[in-house]
């Protein structure tokens, strides 16, 4: 099986993807577009943060006892990042081209910081600390629905 870094690497550029397509389409006023894109970027947020915070938090933090180290951080950012989402929302759904691409560079900057400490630091970081485990933690972020 793959590892953490693989899995969760190849997730967050899945939603980055997603991200720009729904960019360019409120960048050229398609509405249409842009809702729909939109909202297939946030469903594949909330189920890569919930994989996260459901999953490889918990079994990281019990085998290595941290509860207030990294996962904790990513925890915050991770609220951020709903707050910034939710306005996104908002702003599609008024199709406010100002405002959506305002948020939109504010959310890149921070999603791009925190997916190079999450991928950098804190996958590899599970990677060796689950070891055997690490599968298992794979097959139950891959098993989780939203």
């Amino acid at each position: 099986m793959s590892t953490i870094v693989d899995f969760l690497g190849s997730d967050h550029r899945a939603c980055d993807d997603l991200f720009a397509s729904a960019e360019v389409a409120v960048a050229q006023n398609n509405w249409d577009s842009a809702r729909s894109l939109f909202e297939r970027f946030q469903k594949a947020m909330a189920h890569h943060l919930a994989m996260e915070e459901e999953v490889l938090f918990p079994a990281f933090e019990a085998r290595t006892g941290m509860r207030m180290g990294p996962t904790e951080v990513m925890r915050a950012e991770h609220e951020q990042m709903r707050g910034l989402l939710q306005e996104m929302a908002g702003a599609v759904a008024h199709a406010d081209h100002g405002r959506y691409l305002g948020l939109s560079e504010t959310l890149n900057m921070l999603i791009q910081q925190h997916n190079l400490k999450e991928e950098n630091m804190l996958y590899p970081m599970s990677d060796q600390v689950l070891g055997g485990e690490r599968d298992s933690v794979i097959r139950s972020m891959e098993a989780l629905s939203v």
